[in-house]
């Protein structure tokens, strides 16, 4: 197991998870100086207004509404089906893929345009090979 598993607890599942230290955790995307268009993750330049050096890091709503989604049935060994996999327009701007969680796997018990909650859980308990575990972000209802 390597030092850095058993000293700083659960990575982030993805880059755009920041995990500060003694804080909540949030989505961090970027938002565009110039024309206030959101994205997922790191940039540097807008690709709606083609600003250069004019994006900034911006914290993202833990709130927002279903946009799409898809049940799924099959997936690789060892991944739990079915599950709901889903599109989410987040509040303030930004949209993000996920699973959303809590609700049955039924096209009748799920909305679209219904408000959901960002909540970050123990990425499906898995560790790599260095004995690291992972935290991860999933949407459900909101409540």
């Amino acid at each position: 197991m390597s030092e850095q598993a058993t000293t700083t607890g659960p990575l982030p599942a993805v880059g755009y998870l920041k995990l500060p230290e003694g804080g909540e955790p949030y989505l961090e995307g970027s938002k565009c100086k110039e024309c206030g268009s959101v994205y997922l993750g790191t940039r540097t330049n807008c690709s709606k207004c083609s600003g250069r050096d004019t994006v900034e890091a911006f914290k993202l709503s833990n709130k927002g509404k279903l946009y799409s989604y898809c049940i799924v049935h099959r997936s690789f060994p060892g991944i739990d089906v079915p599950y709901i996999s889903a599109i989410v327009d987040l509040d303030g701007g930004g949209t993000v893929k996920g699973n959303l969680i809590d609700v049955d796997p039924d096209p009748d018990k799920i909305q679209f345009d219904m408000a959901v909650d960002v909540v970050y859980k123990d990425a499906l308990g898995r560790k790599d090979r260095d004995g690291n575990s992972y935290i991860s972000y999933f949407f459900q209802p909101a409540g």
